[in-house]
């Protein structure tokens, strides 16, 4: 049986040839959750999803190097909490991920597969959160 680790890369390379779609069902669905998440995007949402997969991707990556991937998911965390994302968005980010996957993986979105996204989601969450958390409580930090 393939780990959490594994699964969860081997998936993201069935991803990433519908990355730009998959960033559109992402996004679609998480303001679709939650319209008001939609005053924290202020740009291009083209190139916010192109900036969302090549952040996923660079996470997915470097799942097994957690000196690389931690210091990375705290830097992410902490601008977010500058951006105004809040603890409770991460659930709303979550199951449209998860969503997101379902639809663009097909028959390959697994129990397991599912399960191992949510295990990994779960760890890459609670790491900005806790930058988040850090940064409200000493702005400094986000610097």
């Amino acid at each position: 049986m393939l780990s959490s680790t594994a699964l969860v890369q081997s998936s993201w390379q069935q991803v990433l040839p519908i990355r730009a779609l998959a960033a559109e069902l992402f996004y679609a669905k998480l303001f679709e959750l939650d319209p008001s998440l939609k005053s924290l995007f202020k740009g291009d949402m083209k190139e916010q999803g192109n900036r969302l997969m090549t952040m996923i991707g660079v996470a997915v990556v470097n799942l097994d190097r957690p000196e690389i991937l931690m210091p990375a998911l705290r830097g992410l965390g902490a601008r977010h909490g500058g951006y105004g994302v809040k603890d409770r968005h991460y659930d709303t980010v979550a199951s449209a991920l998860l969503d997101t996957l379902q639809r663009g993986l097909g028959d390959a979105f697994t129990p397991e597969v599912k399960a191992a996204w949510t295990e990994v989601y779960r760890i890459v969450a609670d790491a900005m959160k806790s930058a988040a958390g850090n940064v409200a409580e000493d702005p400094t930090l986000s610097d």
